[in-house]
């Protein structure tokens, strides 16, 4: 069964390289309160290897990475208090 989240910000880095990539999931991780959940929208390849664990090393919680089978992937993050 798939777990559902109440998700309170989306940003789309698909039109972004690295290592812009990360810096503009920073940007919006940001911008939320602690505990909030952003769905980050993003390209195969560099960005779903780097992003990720860019992300986890921030301390941020990932809660799931989903392959939309369209060469993008969409990475659900909950902000943890930094």
């Amino acid at each position: 069964m798939a777990q559902e989240f109440n998700i309170d910000d989306t940003v789309d880095i698909t039109d972004v390289v690295c290592p812009t990539t990360f810096v503009k999931a920073k940007v919006a991780l940001e911008e939320l309160d602690d505990g909030q959940i952003i769905s980050i929208h993003m390209n195969d390849g560099e960005p779903v290897q780097n992003v990720p664990r860019s992300i986890k090393e921030e301390g941020h919680q990932i809660l799931k990475l989903i392959n939309n089978e369209d060469g993008t992937y969409d990475l659900i993050v909950r902000k943890v208090e930094e």
